[in-house]
């Protein structure tokens, strides 16, 4: 689920393509897995579904010390859960048994699940002092046993530092995360999105496409919008994309009420996503984490400027590349960055909107991700 999923899909075709093959180990059922749109050529091992609030299966075990030689590389993507413990004790396992056996190399992915915010979040109390225990019970123990840990931005490898103490990796690195080129914009995707959300034909609007949770900063969107609006009734609409069935999403709805231009699509998937992406002005995400952003690249690879807080992990290259406007995860700063926007001439508009496919080009294609990932791959077969 989620963004690491995701990112393995995007992953999948580059590696093909170097004569890699991929096999998933997921705790979901079979019958889940036949809707889901992955490539032929990517095996999946459906163990069922887990259970307990860390995710325990009891299949997990047996399958690792039966199949874990076939492969090269294991990666255990995500933290906080049974996977990684189980992973790393039949590591240990077998290597106590089997000494002379050629076991493959164990990497981690932690998809930003370092991050310190989840330990400083002041609604996240109870949490991060769960996780604090299990750091020094456990997590620490995986994260110092693999033979190295993969992030998907700088940021995120710095932040990881900064989280518990502890924290000793064999080897950090930094291998970026990749998407795969948007298809091409057409009419049918323009259409699917207004049919999902009618008021905005022929509109213009920006652009939020994410869970509307919390973290995202979604109140400070609303609020910051409806400010604006009182001082400029002709702003661009504003259109909050995602699941709107949770109690948070019904409390930014009633939020919202009293402003006519702010719509609530819900989520988008295929061709909706990329019509409202394509047509969008610009994408803005005030969150206050984000590892990546998957859907900030997607906007990118389709021109579009991203409007952004300093949490999204990816910030940085953003701001080098002049591809959007960046500022802090408060009322203020949002507040700045759409003011930013709103102000700034078409021309610069259009250019900004070419500097975000470029910055999309140089760090954010799916190509140039594989090829970090493997070079990350400490072993003599990758040289």
């Amino acid at each position: 689920m989620g963004g690491p999923i995701q990112g393995i899909r995007n992953y999948h075709n580059t590696l093909v393509n170097l004569g890699w093959s991929r096999d998933i180990v997921t705790f979901e059922d079979s019958n889940d897995i036949s809707n889901w749109d992955f490539p032929e050529s990517l095996i999946i091992h459906s163990l069922g579904k887990a259970k307990t609030p860390i995710a325990y299966n009891n299949k997990l075990s047996s399958f690792l010390k039966t199949n874990l030689i076939n492969y090269d590389v294991v990666i255990i993507h995500g933290l906080w859960l049974y996977h990684s413990y189980c992973t790393m004790n039949v590591f240990k396992w077998l290597k106590k048994n089997y000494p002379d056996l050629i076991l493959p190399k164990l990497y981690c992915f932690p998809h930003g699940m370092l991050d310190p915010w989840f330990q400083n979040e002041k609604t996240r109390k109870f949490k991060s002092i769960r996780n604090s225990i299990y750091w020094h019970l456990i997590e620490k123990n995986v994260v110092n046993y693999v033979d190295g840990v993969l992030f998907t931005c700088e940021e995120e490898r710095l932040l990881a530092k900064t989280t518990f103490s502890g924290y000793s990796p064999k080897k950090d690195v930094t291998v970026g995360y990749g998407i795969i080129q948007p298809p091409k914009h057409n009419s049918k995707m323009v259409d699917d999105f207004v049919d999902l959300c009618p008021i905005i034909k022929g509109e213009r609007y920006i652009l939020f496409l994410s869970r509307i949770h919390f973290k995202k900063g979604v109140d400070l969107l609303i609020e910051s919008y409806i400010q604006l609006s009182i001082e400029n009734s002709h702003l661009p609409h504003l259109v909050i994309a995602g699941p709107n069935d949770s109690s948070y999403a019904r409390e930014m709805i009633l939020l919202a009420k009293s402003n006519p231009k702010i719509h609530f699509p819900g989520m988008l998937r295929g061709n909706e996503k990329w019509g409202a992406l394509y047509e969008c002005d610009a994408f803005i995400l005030p969150s206050h984490q984000e590892n990546f952003g998957i859907a900030v690249a997607e906007a990118l690879a389709c021109r579009k400027p991203v409007l952004i807080s300093n949490k999204v992990n990816i910030y940085r290259e953003i701001e080098q590349g002049c591809a959007g406007f960046i500022n802090d995860d408060t009322l203020e700063g949002t507040i700045l960055i759409m003011n930013l926007w709103f102000n700034l001439s078409e021309e610069k508009k259009l250019k900004m909107g070419n500097d975000a496919y470029s910055v999309y080009k140089k760090h954010f294609t799916s190509e140039s991700a594989t090829l970090n990932l493997l070079k990350a791959l400490d072993s003599k077969l990758f040289v």
